[in-house]
């Protein structure tokens, strides 16, 4: 019944000492060593009062770390509250970057985009266009030129930061590709593992449309272009697709 919200997080130090104003309750709250000695330091009525105000709050969850074991006194207040209480044996500082490095991922919005994630020289370029277009074939000539597949025609794309957008494979068809006329190729058994990877962050995108005769196409390289994604904008280019282009080397 509770929901995390926030990736922040909170060390209720001052909550303990019976400081509550501008109190993000909201957040994860994580009690260190500092926070629980302070708090074993008090009598036992005062950890009473202490307590039964902190859990009145709408905590999601108090994580105890550093294998410390929460009293009768915090137990009780929990159990009156119907709040969650965990422990690790990790020490604090440690838990806390384990612990915002994963909420930064989960939590991160997040959208499903149609086309092909290569890595090409350490750059993540997202290739995009209707279906049949050649975005797999112009994929597969890269990998054959020695750069990474990370996902083909299916991309989970997270907003890991402000400006950065991570894409990946989904799981059920990772390390895979579809050629047509071929069928599913496996890229890690056929090229190795050299040739795939995990996640990339998308630097680019180079949208793959049929050349349409008479159509005004960037000649000199000074027109910029945009697509948003997830609120970031990335810098896209524009290829335009007909027989005797070899996509792989202009893309390259």
């Amino acid at each position: 019944d509770y929901f995390i919200t926030t990736t922040d997080i909170n060390r209720p130090g001052l909550q303990l000492s019976g400081y509550y104003d501008h109190f993000p309750s909201e957040r994860i709250q994580v009690i260190g060593k500092v926070e629980y000695s302070y708090y074993s330091s008090l009598d036992e009525e005062t950890k009473m009062d202490r307590m039964d105000r902190y859990m009145s709050y709408e905590l999601p969850v108090i994580i105890v770390a550093r294998e410390q074991q929460p009293d009768e006194i915090m137990i009780k207040a929990a159990k009156k509250y119907n709040r969650i209480v965990l422990t690790t044996p990790m020490g604090t500082t440690k838990f806390i970057y384990k612990l915002l490095d994963y909420l930064n991922e989960f939590l991160a919005p997040e959208t499903l985009m149609h086309g092909v994630l290569v890595d090409v020289d350490g750059m993540g370029i997202l290739i995009t266009g209707e279906s049949g277009v050649g975005k797999s074939e112009t994929a597969l000539e890269l990998i054959k030129r020695s750069h990474r597949l990370v996902a083909d025609d299916s991309v989970e794309i997270k907003k890991i930061e402000d400006d950065m957008l991570v894409g990946k494979s989904p799981d059920s068809i990772r390390y895979f590709m579809e050629i047509r006329g071929l069928g599913i190729l496996d890229i890690k058994s056929l090229y190795g593992i050299g040739a795939v990877k995990p996640t990339k962050i998308i630097d680019l995108v180079a949208h793959l449309e049929p050349w349409v005769e008479g159509k005004y196409y960037d000649r000199i390289g000074l027109d910029d272009e945009y697509i948003n994604i997830l609120g970031v904008d990335v810098e896209r280019i524009t290829i335009p697709v007909k027989p005797g282009r070899n996509l792989a080397v202009i893309i390259e």
